[in-house]
């Protein structure tokens, strides 16, 4: 049995009057009292409804949803959502239960119905219903987008250790649940699997040596890895249901993928941490999925980045993206488009900066499609620069100064025959190295091209400037969601930036005449 849809009251009683007469700041509440019918109309409430094949919830799911918006409003956790609802009037303006003494849903329901928004997509129908609010009251329909693309890091919300501590880390959380299940102190059931030393607060205190000395590291180093062995063995001798329980099995997986990462065997035959960092290294072992990385050379970041498209025209946020830090900005692009394309909407321009010229959203895009974006400097020199040679791009070939044609394939580069450089009566101004002049192509020539012949107009410039707006988009949901992650994972953090882009879009509606006129 599906849950009823809610209607409630449109019209204000007097009680609300009050209450919205003293909201002086946070006026999205007033905008949600006023327009919670809206938002959550029963096509919306239709699609929530229908997650709930058994089981539910004691309330309607549109009152839920509204919950889980004003929590990233006010950037409470979830047992302050509770109290909320009991102490605070503008949330019970909000979701309907004014002087009520229990909240009317509890911390699991809220929980539960987090997870079915998350699992059914319905986080990103809900950035979908404010771009079709705005497009009933705004005078724009499905059209030809003009979107900018940008990024900024979110950092992770799971503790980054070094390898000592990350092995140690998967040991202790593998112990504790044993420990647990069976009613036992971790410091006994550490002892009897061999591996005492990682029951205390410190692992490095347990093991008491110099860690400036590298012989010492290094034996650190087989301490900690003997423990392993030894819990692995211990565990053998348990019952079945023991060594299969997922928590435990994770959490050595967890260590073993610590170990391949970060520790090589010598030419001598002894253990040691890897010099440099592996290729998509694990960082922390409560969130698998957090990495290091960075947004630019001086910026370090570890956790994630977020990416957000604003439309230019409407202010709204249209789609957006988490990735890993490590990963470059151009993957999330993919993501980016199956939004839009929900959404039956066609970029005609984007704006984007250098990092995303390699995404397939340029490389594979449309004629129609305009890229807006800073080139590449040309780097300066007392030889001719690139600039110097001509591309014949219907022919393939590319011309030096001194009229030698050699054919060109985007993304390689054109070495230009030895002999003609070295009696070339150009060859001071061109090249100094005996091997002969280089031209390296990149794989996007063409638009580099087209983008640096941009820049040389008041024209090009002034659409440049206008990727600033997804900078203040950007400003105002990191405001929201906070520079750290709220929730472990991609796909949960993912979720909380698109209830902060259905946030900012709220704001961006308001301001249409349609609602700040009723207002």
């Amino acid at each position: 049995m599906q849950p009823d849809l809610w209607q409630p009251p449109v019209e204000l009683s007097e009680t609300e009057r009050a209450i919205i007469k003293r909201i002086r700041r946070a006026k999205l509440f007033v905008f949600l009292r006023r327009n919670r019918h809206v938002i959550f109309d029963e096509a919306l409430q239709g699609e929530m409804a229908a997650t709930y094949s058994e089981g539910q919830p004691p309330i309607a799911p549109a009152q839920l949803g509204l919950a889980v918006l004003l929590q990233a409003y006010t950037g409470v956790s979830d047992d302050e959502v509770i109290e909320a609802c009991q102490m605070d009037r503008r949330w019970q303006l909000v979701l309907d239960c004014l002087e009520c003494e229990h909240a009317p849903f509890s911390k699991g329901t809220f929980v539960a119905f987090r997870e079915r928004l998350i699992a059914h997509q319905l986080d990103r129908r809900l950035v979908e219903q404010t771009v079709k609010i705005a497009a009933q009251n705004g005078g724009f329909g499905s059209r030809q987008l003009r979107g900018a693309l940008d990024s900024s890091p979110l950092w992770g919300a799971g503790r980054v250790e070094d390898t000592y501590n990350l092995l140690g880390h998967a040991l202790r959380k593998a112990l504790g649940v044993i420990a647990r299940q069976q009613g036992r102190e971790l410091t006994v059931v550490a002892e009897e699997a061999g591996a005492s030393l990682v029951a205390g607060l410190s692992l490095k205190a347990a093991l008491d040596l110099d860690w400036d000395d590298p012989q010492e590291q290094a034996q650190a180093l087989g301490v900690v890895l003997t423990a392993l062995d030894a819990v692995e063995q211990w565990l053998t001798r348990q019952p079945i249901e023991v060594q299969g329980e997922p928590p435990v099995q994770n959490s050595l997986a967890a260590a073993h993928q610590i170990e391949a990462q970060d520790v090589v065997t010598t030419a001598q035959g002894t253990l040691a941490l890897r010099q440099g960092v592996a290729p998509d290294r694990r960082i922390s072992i409560e969130d698998e999925e957090m990495r290091h990385g960075r947004k630019s050379k001086s910026q370090l970041i570890d956790g994630y980045k977020r990416h957000i498209l604003r439309d230019l025209d409407s202010g709204l946020v249209r789609a957006v993206g988490i990735t890993a830090a490590n990963q470059p900005e151009a993957s999330v692009t993919d993501a980016i488009a199956a939004d839009l394309a929900a959404q039956g909407v066609t970029l005609c321009e984007l704006h984007i900066d250098r990092a995303y010229l390699s995404s397939t959203l340029v490389k594979a895009r449309p004629p129609e499609l305009v890229i807006y974006c800073k080139a590449w400097p040309v780097q300066p020199s007392d030889c001719f620069t690139k600039e110097a040679f001509t591309l014949d791009w219907e022919r393939g070939l590319m011309r030096c100064p001194n009229g030698v044609d050699m054919p060109f394939i985007p993304g390689e580069t054109v070495h230009f025959p030895v002999k003609q450089c070295q009696a070339c009566p150009l060859r001071a101004q061109c090249t100094r190295s005996q091997r002969g002049r280089t031209v390296s192509v990149h794989e996007e020539e063409a638009l580099l091209a087209e983008l640096r012949q941009r820049q040389l107009t008041a024209e090009g410039r002034a659409k440049l400037r206008e990727r600033v707006d997804v900078e203040h988009a950007l400003a105002h949901i990191g405001y929201w969601q906070g520079w750290r992650a709220r929730y472990r994972g991609s796909r949960k953090n993912l979720f909380d930036l698109r209830r902060c882009a259905v946030i900012n879009n709220l704001h961006e509606v308001a301001r249409q005449p349609a609602f700040a006129n009723a207002a």
